[in-house]
Protein backbone atom coordinates (compact mmCIF):
# COMPACT_ATOMS: atom_id res chain seq x y z
CA UNK A 1 0.00 0.00 0.00
CA UNK A 2 0.91 3.66 -0.91
CA UNK A 3 2.49 6.06 1.99
CA UNK A 4 -0.37 8.52 1.50
CA UNK A 5 -3.19 5.78 1.21
CA UNK A 6 -2.00 3.96 4.22
CA UNK A 7 -1.85 7.56 5.79
CA UNK A 8 -5.57 8.11 4.96
CA UNK A 9 -6.89 4.56 6.12
CA UNK A 10 -5.45 5.22 9.07
CA UNK A 11 -7.02 8.94 9.85
CA UNK A 12 -10.21 6.96 8.25
CA UNK A 13 -9.76 4.81 11.45
CA UNK A 14 -9.04 6.85 14.19
CA UNK A 15 -11.91 8.99 13.32
CA UNK A 16 -14.26 6.16 12.68
CA UNK A 17 -12.75 4.92 16.02
CA UNK A 18 -13.53 8.27 17.86
CA UNK A 19 -17.22 8.37 16.69
CA UNK A 20 -17.77 5.09 17.84
CA UNK A 21 -16.66 6.23 21.21
CA UNK A 22 -18.15 9.46 21.13
CA UNK A 23 -21.47 7.79 19.96
CA UNK A 24 -21.33 4.62 23.34
CA UNK A 25 -20.42 7.24 25.60
CA UNK A 26 -22.45 10.66 24.64
CA UNK A 27 -24.80 10.50 27.66
CA UNK A 28 -21.78 10.86 29.88
CA UNK A 29 -21.01 13.85 27.45
CA UNK A 30 -24.44 15.17 28.77
CA UNK A 31 -25.49 14.12 32.36
CA UNK A 32 -23.45 14.73 35.57
CA UNK A 33 -25.58 13.19 37.88
CA UNK A 34 -24.85 13.09 41.51
CA UNK A 35 -25.10 10.50 43.57
CA UNK A 36 -25.66 11.07 47.13
CA UNK A 37 -29.54 12.11 48.31
CA UNK A 38 -29.59 15.56 49.41
CA UNK A 39 -29.42 16.10 52.90
CA UNK A 40 -33.68 17.46 54.11
CA UNK A 41 -32.09 19.01 56.99
CA UNK A 42 -31.22 21.78 54.99
CA UNK A 43 -34.91 22.22 54.47
CA UNK A 44 -36.41 25.40 55.38
CA UNK A 45 -39.06 25.11 58.34
CA UNK A 46 -42.51 23.63 56.86
CA UNK A 47 -40.47 22.14 54.10
CA UNK A 48 -41.22 18.76 52.89
CA UNK A 49 -40.06 15.57 50.89
CA UNK A 50 -42.00 14.10 48.77
CA UNK A 51 -41.43 10.94 46.49
CA UNK A 52 -42.89 11.15 42.93
CA UNK A 53 -43.99 8.46 41.16
CA UNK A 54 -42.95 7.98 37.27
CA UNK A 55 -45.36 6.34 34.77
CA UNK A 56 -42.74 3.54 34.38
CA UNK A 57 -42.55 2.62 37.89
CA UNK A 58 -39.37 5.33 39.03
CA UNK A 59 -40.02 6.68 43.22
CA UNK A 60 -38.28 9.92 42.63
CA UNK A 61 -36.92 12.51 45.48
CA UNK A 62 -38.42 16.02 45.54
CA UNK A 63 -38.81 19.07 48.04
CA UNK A 64 -41.45 21.44 48.28
CA UNK A 65 -41.57 24.53 50.15
CA UNK A 66 -44.35 26.84 51.35
CA UNK A 67 -44.75 30.58 50.02
CA UNK A 68 -43.55 32.80 53.36
CA UNK A 69 -46.91 34.79 54.40
CA UNK A 70 -49.31 33.38 51.72
CA UNK A 71 -52.89 34.14 53.41
CA UNK A 72 -55.36 34.07 50.52
CA UNK A 73 -56.11 30.50 49.10
CA UNK A 74 -54.22 27.96 47.03
CA UNK A 75 -50.68 29.94 45.78
CA UNK A 76 -48.68 30.30 42.63
CA UNK A 77 -46.33 28.05 42.23
CA UNK A 78 -42.66 27.86 40.46
CA UNK A 79 -41.83 24.27 39.61
CA UNK A 80 -37.90 24.13 39.00
CA UNK A 81 -35.66 21.89 36.36
CA UNK A 82 -32.22 21.59 37.03
CA UNK A 83 -29.43 21.72 34.95
CA UNK A 84 -27.07 18.87 34.03
CA UNK A 85 -25.07 18.42 37.01
CA UNK A 86 -25.35 18.56 40.88
CA UNK A 87 -29.13 18.12 42.95
CA UNK A 88 -31.78 19.53 44.18
CA UNK A 89 -30.23 21.25 47.28
CA UNK A 90 -27.70 22.80 44.66
CA UNK A 91 -31.11 25.08 43.53
CA UNK A 92 -32.25 25.56 47.52
CA UNK A 93 -31.15 29.54 47.66
CA UNK A 94 -33.28 29.78 44.19
CA UNK A 95 -36.21 28.03 45.89
CA UNK A 96 -35.69 29.88 49.32
CA UNK A 97 -35.46 33.61 47.83
CA UNK A 98 -38.54 32.77 45.72
CA UNK A 99 -41.05 31.44 48.47
CA UNK A 100 -39.99 34.77 50.21
CA UNK A 101 -41.84 36.48 47.29
CA UNK A 102 -44.71 34.39 48.08
CA UNK A 103 -44.32 31.72 45.77
CA UNK A 104 -44.50 27.93 46.56
CA UNK A 105 -41.71 26.00 44.78
CA UNK A 106 -41.27 22.34 44.07
CA UNK A 107 -37.43 20.90 43.86
CA UNK A 108 -37.00 17.65 42.32
CA UNK A 109 -34.12 15.30 41.12
CA UNK A 110 -34.44 13.24 37.97
CA UNK A 111 -33.65 9.76 37.49
CA UNK A 112 -30.21 9.03 38.05
CA UNK A 113 -29.70 12.06 40.13
CA UNK A 114 -29.66 12.82 43.73
CA UNK A 115 -29.53 9.13 44.73
CA UNK A 116 -32.82 8.26 42.85
CA UNK A 117 -32.81 5.09 40.61
CA UNK A 118 -32.38 4.75 36.71
CA UNK A 119 -30.25 6.46 34.09
CA UNK A 120 -30.80 9.99 32.48
CA UNK A 121 -31.95 9.84 29.37
CA UNK A 122 -34.54 12.78 27.27
CA UNK A 123 -37.35 10.62 27.15
CA UNK A 124 -36.63 9.53 31.18
CA UNK A 125 -36.51 13.19 31.88
CA UNK A 126 -39.74 14.16 30.29
CA UNK A 127 -41.18 11.53 32.27
CA UNK A 128 -39.52 12.83 35.56
CA UNK A 129 -40.77 16.38 34.53
CA UNK A 130 -44.76 14.96 34.31
CA UNK A 131 -44.77 13.14 37.47
CA UNK A 132 -42.76 16.70 38.95
CA UNK A 133 -46.15 18.76 37.85
CA UNK A 134 -48.61 15.77 38.59
CA UNK A 135 -47.46 15.55 42.19
CA UNK A 136 -47.50 20.12 42.54
CA UNK A 137 -50.98 20.22 40.93
CA UNK A 138 -52.93 18.00 42.83
CA UNK A 139 -51.69 19.68 45.98
CA UNK A 140 -54.29 21.63 47.89
CA UNK A 141 -52.31 24.21 48.75
CA UNK A 142 -51.17 25.02 45.09
CA UNK A 143 -53.40 26.45 42.38
CA UNK A 144 -52.91 24.63 39.02
CA UNK A 145 -54.00 27.52 37.06
CA UNK A 146 -50.88 29.69 38.48
CA UNK A 147 -48.04 26.79 37.89
CA UNK A 148 -44.50 28.29 36.00
CA UNK A 149 -41.72 26.37 35.09
CA UNK A 150 -38.23 27.46 35.54
CA UNK A 151 -35.70 25.24 33.57
CA UNK A 152 -31.61 25.98 34.08
CA UNK A 153 -29.71 24.87 31.50
CA UNK A 154 -30.40 21.40 30.27
CA UNK A 155 -33.20 21.71 32.25
CA UNK A 156 -34.83 24.74 30.10
CA UNK A 157 -34.83 22.40 27.37
CA UNK A 158 -36.74 19.60 29.43
CA UNK A 159 -39.29 22.29 30.92
CA UNK A 160 -39.65 23.74 27.25
CA UNK A 161 -40.65 19.97 25.99
CA UNK A 162 -42.60 19.51 29.00
CA UNK A 163 -44.62 23.20 27.75
CA UNK A 164 -45.40 22.26 24.47
CA UNK A 165 -47.49 19.11 26.12
CA UNK A 166 -48.83 20.57 29.22
CA UNK A 167 -48.35 24.13 29.12
CA UNK A 168 -47.48 26.45 32.13
CA UNK A 169 -49.00 30.23 33.16
CA UNK A 170 -45.42 31.68 32.87
CA UNK A 171 -42.06 29.85 31.15
CA UNK A 172 -38.73 31.17 32.58
CA UNK A 173 -35.38 29.55 31.12
CA UNK A 174 -32.09 30.25 32.18
CA UNK A 175 -29.28 29.77 29.36
CA UNK A 176 -31.59 27.79 27.42
CA UNK A 177 -29.57 25.75 24.69
CA UNK A 178 -31.28 25.68 21.09
CA UNK A 179 -30.83 21.88 20.49
CA UNK A 180 -28.05 19.41 21.64
CA UNK A 181 -27.07 19.54 17.74
CA UNK A 182 -26.15 23.10 18.01
CA UNK A 183 -24.57 22.16 21.18
CA UNK A 184 -22.62 19.61 19.60
CA UNK A 185 -21.84 22.04 16.60
CA UNK A 186 -20.44 24.45 18.83
CA UNK A 187 -17.69 22.71 20.92
CA UNK A 188 -17.00 20.07 18.48
CA UNK A 189 -16.76 21.81 15.11
CA UNK A 190 -14.39 19.15 14.22
CA UNK A 191 -17.14 16.75 14.56
CA UNK A 192 -19.17 17.41 11.01
CA UNK A 193 -21.34 14.22 11.32
CA UNK A 194 -22.10 15.23 15.02
CA UNK A 195 -26.17 15.35 14.57
CA UNK A 196 -26.46 11.90 13.29
CA UNK A 197 -24.73 10.60 16.38
CA UNK A 198 -26.89 12.08 18.99
CA UNK A 199 -29.56 9.98 20.97
CA UNK A 200 -31.16 12.71 23.15
CA UNK A 201 -31.92 15.48 21.02
CA UNK A 202 -33.35 18.15 23.11
CA UNK A 203 -34.75 20.55 20.09
CA UNK A 204 -36.02 23.47 22.13
CA UNK A 205 -35.39 25.41 19.29
CA UNK A 206 -38.10 23.81 17.65
CA UNK A 207 -40.10 23.69 20.46
CA UNK A 208 -40.49 26.68 21.62
CA UNK A 209 -42.28 27.62 18.89
CA UNK A 210 -45.61 25.61 20.12
CA UNK A 211 -45.23 27.22 23.39
CA UNK A 212 -48.34 29.28 24.18
CA UNK A 213 -47.38 30.97 27.35
CA UNK A 214 -44.97 34.15 28.34
CA UNK A 215 -41.37 33.39 28.02
CA UNK A 216 -38.32 34.83 30.48
CA UNK A 217 -34.87 34.32 28.61
CA UNK A 218 -32.12 35.08 30.65
CA UNK A 219 -28.57 34.72 29.94
CA UNK A 220 -24.93 35.88 30.51
CA UNK A 221 -22.79 37.52 27.74
CA UNK A 222 -19.75 35.65 28.93
CA UNK A 223 -21.28 32.19 29.37
CA UNK A 224 -19.09 30.29 27.74
CA UNK A 225 -20.88 26.98 27.91
CA UNK A 226 -24.60 27.81 26.23
CA UNK A 227 -23.21 31.36 24.38
CA UNK A 228 -25.84 33.89 24.89
CA UNK A 229 -25.90 33.89 20.88
CA UNK A 230 -27.52 30.67 21.11
CA UNK A 231 -29.95 31.23 23.57
CA UNK A 232 -30.49 34.18 21.83
CA UNK A 233 -32.09 31.42 18.62
CA UNK A 234 -34.82 29.92 21.49
CA UNK A 235 -35.58 33.53 22.21
CA UNK A 236 -36.23 34.63 18.86
CA UNK A 237 -38.21 31.78 17.74
CA UNK A 238 -41.20 31.68 20.49
CA UNK A 239 -43.76 33.58 19.89
CA UNK A 240 -45.14 36.70 21.94
CA UNK A 241 -45.02 37.65 25.37
CA UNK A 242 -41.25 37.22 25.69
CA UNK A 243 -38.25 39.40 27.80
CA UNK A 244 -34.56 38.79 26.79
CA UNK A 245 -32.90 39.35 30.17
CA UNK A 246 -28.88 39.39 30.08
CA UNK A 247 -26.89 39.24 33.47
CA UNK A 248 -23.55 40.88 34.47
CA UNK A 249 -22.57 37.50 35.57
CA UNK A 250 -19.32 36.42 34.63
CA UNK A 251 -19.91 32.55 33.07
CA UNK A 252 -22.04 29.42 32.87
CA UNK A 253 -21.65 28.51 36.87
CA UNK A 254 -21.72 32.07 38.39
CA UNK A 255 -23.21 32.18 41.45
CA UNK A 256 -24.90 35.21 40.13
CA UNK A 257 -27.21 32.92 37.83
CA UNK A 258 -28.39 31.08 40.41
CA UNK A 259 -30.06 33.12 43.02
CA UNK A 260 -28.43 35.79 42.31
CA UNK A 261 -30.12 39.59 43.22
CA UNK A 262 -30.70 40.82 39.69
CA UNK A 263 -32.01 37.41 38.34
CA UNK A 264 -34.46 37.15 41.51
CA UNK A 265 -36.00 40.96 40.72
CA UNK A 266 -36.01 39.60 36.90
CA UNK A 267 -38.19 36.44 37.92
CA UNK A 268 -40.41 37.31 40.40
CA UNK A 269 -41.49 40.93 38.73
CA UNK A 270 -42.20 38.50 35.41
CA UNK A 271 -44.15 36.16 38.03
CA UNK A 272 -46.07 39.08 39.46
CA UNK A 273 -47.05 40.19 36.27
CA UNK A 274 -47.89 36.95 34.61
CA UNK A 275 -49.50 34.88 37.76
CA UNK A 276 -51.04 37.97 39.96
CA UNK A 277 -48.95 39.71 42.13
CA UNK A 278 -49.69 36.65 45.65
CA UNK A 279 -51.53 37.82 48.63
CA UNK A 280 -49.17 37.39 51.53
CA UNK A 281 -49.04 39.02 54.80
CA UNK A 282 -45.85 40.83 54.30
CA UNK A 283 -43.85 40.81 51.47
CA UNK A 284 -40.12 39.87 52.44
CA UNK A 285 -37.84 43.59 51.81
CA UNK A 286 -41.13 45.34 51.64
CA UNK A 287 -40.28 47.12 54.74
Amino acid sequence: MEPVARAVLIVAVVVALLLVYLYLTQRSLIYFPSSSVPDAALLPPRGEQLTLETDDGLRLGAWFIPPIGHVAGPAPAVLVFNGNAGDRSHRLDLATRLVERGYAVMLFDYRGYGGNPGSPSEDGLRRDARAALSALTARADVDPDRVAYFGESLGAAVAGGLATELPPAALMLRSPPPSMADMGRHHYPYLPVIDALLVDRYALVDQVRDVRAPLLVIVTEHDEVVPAALSRRVFDTAPEPKRWVALAAAHHNDPALFAGDQLIDEVSGFLDRWLGQPTVAARIGDG
